[in-house]
């Protein structure tokens, strides 16, 4: 059994990761984590012009239709890069909430957009601090109205709109919760720029008061469909923290093979070899849980949720972990601005917290096992 990536995915990763080096530098990055803009718009122009964005939609949406493992690879080069474009926000969760949920109508509306890079989504759930549960979601949509509060939306300064996990009735617990999508630049819609840790993926509080919204699914599935489309996203994302991972591994090594301490080249002393080996395994087991991801995600496999948990948790482990050793292999000198290793460090923390607290993830992961374990 082949469990690598075909002659012609590995062809489209060496063309996407030729394109990035050249297109996506850390100046690149470094422009938007310094600047006021929320993306760099002439790189999502460019990869909009590569056909990335419509990787995964089907052809009648205007999309390439090629598949998730081609989507898969194309995220690993966008994380080793870290690219500053809102393309997880729109693809991994806008695009694929519309697939799951929305009607033809809703799908042609917003699928071609979405594959040309005219348009960018956004995915808002969380409401206050900690993990998002059914009971915590207290914004509201009646008569296609929705009011509410959203915080930590990601891309939601730039987003043209937003899918909005709100309740739809007074009823506790999930029956009462819908999707709901909502133009952004529509009456009824406030933005506020938030702090994050990684100012190349800017975040937003988004307040809703009688903002005219568009039911998407039925009520009293959305937490179901939500669930869903976390764990499609979860795999696409662990794909960008294993190049993220990646890079720190290559940028340590380089270091390391370079820089003399005490008449020696440091990569020569046991400790650095140590910092080095433990991000290779790391990185490893993260790429293994992620193809198995990749595998799930493409076939539709009922392993799905297990797998996208056990990517989560140790992709999320792993570029951590590596942000971090690539930091202390460079020393002094990787703690000051002049040197990229922060870069990775915080993009490794925002990513870590994108798509939920890692505790939700690990308290899923066993529940997968163990309700696998009893199958």
């Amino acid at each position: 059994m082949n469990f690598d990536f075909s002659d012609d995915q590995k062809m489209l990763r060496d063309q996407a990761r030729k394109f990035l080096g050249e297109k996506c530098t850390t100046k690149t990055v470094r422009k938007v984590f310094e600047g006021s803009h929320g993306y760099d718009k002439e790189l999502w122009k460019q990869v909009a012009g590569m056909g990335w964005h419509g990787t995964a939609v089907p052809e009648e949406f205007g999309g390439l239709g090629l598949g998730y493992l081609e989507l898969c690879v194309v995220a690993e080069e966008l994380g080793r890069a870290l690219a500053p474009i809102p393309f997880s926000s729109t693809v991994y969760l806008f695009a694929e909430a519309v697939l799951a949920a929305g009607t033809d109508e809703q799908k042609k509306k917003y699928l071609p957009r979405i594959a040309s890079g005219d348009f960018i989504g956004t995915f808002a759930r969380a409401e206050g601090p900690g993990a998002v549960t059914p009971k915590s979601v207290r914004t509201t949509l009646k008569g296609g109205k929705l009011s509410g509060k959203k915080i930590a939306v990601v891309d939601g300064m730039d987003a043209d709109a937003a899918i909005v996990l709100a309740r739809g009735s007074d009823e506790a617990g999930e029956r009462g919760l819908c999707l709901a999508i909502v133009d952004l630049k529509g009456a009824g819609v406030s933005r506020r720029a938030e702090d994050s840790i990684d100012p190349s993926r800017k975040h937003a509080e988004i307040t809703f008061s009688d903002a005219s919204a568009e039911a998407m699914g039925k009520t009293g599935e959305g937490w179901s469909t939500t669930s869903s489309v976390l764990d499609r996203a979860a795999i696409m994302t662990a794909f960008e923290q294993v190049g993220g991972a990646d890079a720190c591994l290559a940028m340590a090594k380089d270091y390391a093979l370079q820089r003399y301490a005490f008449g020696r080249l440091i990569g020569s002393y046991q400790a650095i070899k140590h910092k080095l080996a433990d991000m290779y395994v790391n990185t490893e087991l993260a790429r293994s849980n992620a193809y198995y991801g990749a595998w799930a995600l493409s076939t539709g496999a009922r392993e799905l949720p297990l797998a996208a948990a056990a990517a989560r948790v140790s992709a999320t482990q792993a570029f951590d972990y590596a942000s971090k050793e690539n930091t202390q292999t460079h020393g002094g000198i990787g703690f000051t601005w002049e040197v990229d290793c922060h870069l990775f460090y915080k993009r490794s923390r925002e990513l870590g917290l994108s798509l939920g607290p890692q505790r939700t993830w690990k308290d899923k992961l066993v529940t997968q096992l163990e309700t696998s374990n009893a199958a």
